[in-house]
């Protein structure tokens, strides 16, 4: 069931009180485990080319594109068709923050030396007829600047939502968080334009990051005050925030680990999302301050790679398999 009562809160990174704005994060993620932020220092043409990039990269042959293998089970290429998503692909990596994680992705797909060929021969042609002419930017310098640019918006939210409780001193808590990276092309068939094309699940890390398509909606929350789903409509320059089960844990039950599905549209939709996981090699627990009396400790420690093989095993993909580590 879909609503459109409820709506996706639109949050201003450009915000002058740090107060107000920590604030406004810390109730969305509350009520909603979701937001939408604006001003958020992400280039309108970074994301353009970002854009521009990774419908190239879709459009490479099937045996360049499968060289993007897994490091992690789903961090590579896939090509899964399903009865309402027959031509579903997504091109990924480990961690978006590491510049030789980034290297082996271009490597994979030949990005980069087909890029500088293009550019330089961009170049000679613009000379040659003295016209400006759009130049190719090389796929690594792209992806340096994006990497870039999310890694810090990545940090600063949740550093933010961090100072909303009181808690101090956690910059260096999140940096060491890898930011796994998915490229996603949903191609639906007509028969299947308005049922759901990718069922509702939960992010298994701490935020997600969604470049959504501009042009194409289907994104859907749910509200969990009444379980009823509602849209994120496509608004330029902007990018969506999802919270996932770390944040949850972390939060010790406070904020939410939102629902979310796509709903199938009648054009090709392309999506590009980055996940702040969460600590590689120690288990995440709530800290100290979000426990007391009135809150005893509602999660046992865990892991990403933990988190990760529990909702496999469980094959719960919802939310439920926090239910698993719970103390209650």
């Amino acid at each position: 069931m879909s609503n459109t009562g409820v709506v996706f809160p639109t949050i201003d990174l450009g915000e002058v009180s740090d107060e107000i704005l920590n604030q406004k994060l810390r109730e969305a993620g509350e009520r909603l485990g979701c937001f939408r932020v604006i001003n958020h220092g992400v280039s309108l043409s970074l994301m353009s080319e970002m854009k521009k990039t990774v419908m190239d990269l879709f459009e490479r042959p099937y045996e360049v594109k499968v060289r993007n293998t897994d490091v992690l089970p789903g961090s590579g290429y896939r090509f899964r068709p399903s009865e309402t998503n027959p031509n579903y692909e997504a091109l990924g990596l480990l961690d978006l923050a590491s510049p030789q994680a980034l290297n082996t992705f271009g490597d994979q797909l030949d990005a980069s030396a087909e890029q500088r060929f293009l550019s330089f021969f961009s170049c000679l042609v613009s000379k040659w007829y003295g016209t400006l002419i759009y130049v190719l930017i090389i796929f690594r310098e792209i992806m340096l600047k994006y990497a870039e640019a999310i890694h810090g918006l990545a940090k600063d939210l949740s550093r933010r939502l961090a100072e909303s409780y009181g808690l101090a001193d956690t910059t260096n808590f999140f940096k060491s968080w890898p930011i796994q990276f998915s490229i996603n092309k949903y191609h639906f068939k007509p028969e299947t334009v308005g049922k759901v094309g990718v069922q509702a699940h939960t992010d298994f890390g701490f935020l997600t990051i969604l470049q959504d398509d501009e042009n194409v909606g289907g994104f859907e929350a749910m509200d969990p005050s009444s379980g009823t789903f509602f849209p994120l409509s496509p608004l330029t320059n902007s990018l969506a925030i999802n919270l996932g089960d770390m944040a949850t844990i972390w939060s010790n039950g406070r904020l939410g680990s939102v629902k979310h599905r796509v709903r199938c549209e009648a054009k090709t939709r392309f999506s590009i999302v980055s996940f702040l996981l969460g600590p590689v090699d120690t288990d995440l627990e709530a800290p100290s301050e979000f426990v007391d009396d009135e809150h005893p400790r509602l999660y046992k420690p865990i892991s990403n790679k933990g988190i990760r093989s529990l909702r496999v095993t469980t094959n719960l993909i919802d939310g439920e398999a926090l239910k698993h580590i719970s103390y209650e």
